[in-house]
């Protein structure tokens, strides 16, 4: 297939642009009428290819904000696939040795294997070869691989590939899984599918030791709240319609401690010549997108990185059987929309 590259530019600008406005939107919803004895505080930044915002609503002190940027640095030095040196960037360029990391980096990727095992690898944290060939990035180079390339790629996807070691921790000095191999070594891992929804649950729990009890955690399309808001509220939250302008509302829920993540085929995406829609969920079978029914997927759960995962998953399985996973799940609610805008929800959904 030829690759095409004549709108490339749009893909960054759609993307950033969202994920920007939807931060302001957020940031706008839940600083309005809030009565409360401190001004709440919040600061904006970009991390993991995507806008992230913080708000606290108890505390005027930066220096927890600062904690909460602190992590977000640290994460992205653990988790990207693209900033050299990071603990995914020294497996995935290890030639098939033994790498040892951080002990956060093995269990992050120990739950993606075990996702991808729970959905016999529908997703699968070994997709980094051919979501490496089509750059969804944030520099708006996304394009359409050659088949050959894609084929190539796909024969290095198999979460089986990833074997895990113990070596002792940096802190208790005991064994722990502290080591990674690839024992195909052109295979490469990326954490894109729950990444983001970990970190926001480590801010959550270091915003709780530093008596934090009211805030907002925004990382893209991943939302987690802190409490409720001062005034004892709940905290809104919209849900983007799919294809529609950025920022109009499919649906405002109220929220109060705990996780809502979209996913989507309508940010990361791109058009080609003969309007055929590309976007960033690949189908780990054919190395192209996912291609069904699902445009998007509303995940509310106490863990944020259960409920990111889960999204990405329910997307690259389809309703049908995207339902019947969520629905194993007791502590989840679910919005699923499709390409034509039905909605299907379950039943603890909030109206």
């Amino acid at each position: 297939m030829k690759p095409f590259h004549s709108i490339k530019q749009n893909v960054h600008i759609v993307w950033l642009n969202a994920a920007l406005i939807a931060a302001l939107i957020l940031n706008s919803a839940i600083l309005t009428s809030c009565a409360r004895n401190t001004e709440p505080i919040s600061r904006t930044g970009f991390y993991f290819d995507t806008v992230i915002q913080i708000t606290l609503y108890d505390t005027e002190n930066e220096a927890v904000m600062d904690g909460c940027f602190a992590l977000a640095e640290k994460y992205e030095n653990l988790f990207s696939a693209t900033k050299e040196g990071s603990d995914v960037w020294k497996i995935n360029h290890a030639d098939g040795e033994t790498v040892t990391v951080s002990e956060e980096t093995v269990k992050l990727l120990i739950w993606a294997a075990d996702y991808a095992n729970t959905t016999e690898g529908k997703i699968d944290p070994t997709i980094r070869p051919v979501s490496k060939l089509w750059d969804f990035g944030s520099e708006g180079n996304a394009h359409i691989p050659q088949d050959a390339a894609i084929k190539e790629a796909l024969s290095h996807v198999s979460y089986d590939n990833i074997r895990f070691g113990v070596a002792p921790s940096d802190e208790t000095g005991e064994p722990v899984y502290r080591t990674v191999t690839l024992i195909d070594p052109d295979a490469a891992v990326d954490l894109g599918f729950i990444a983001k929804g970990y970190i926001a649950d480590k801010m959550k729990e270091y915003l709780l030791s530093q008596g934090i009890e009211s805030a907002c955690i925004s990382l893209g399309g991943n939302v987690l709240a802190i409490g409720e808001k001062p005034d004892g509220s709940a905290f809104r939250i919209g849900i983007q319609e799919p294809f529609a302008e950025t920022g109009k509302t499919l649906k405002t829920i109220e929220i109060r401690d705990t996780s809502v993540v979209t996913s989507g085929i309508y940010e990361r995406c791109f058009y080609d010549e003969d309007g055929v829609l590309y976007h960033h969920i690949l189908d780990t079978t054919t190395g192209y997108p996912v291609n069904n029914e699902l445009a998007g997927v509303t995940i509310i759960c106490p863990s944020s990185a259960k409920a990111d995962a889960l999204s990405t998953a329910c997307l690259c399985l389809g309703a049908e059987k995207g339902q019947k996973l969520l629905d194993a799940e007791k502590d989840v609610a679910y919005l699923l929309v499709t390409r034509d805008g039905v909605q299907y929800t379950s039943d603890n959904f909030p109206q």
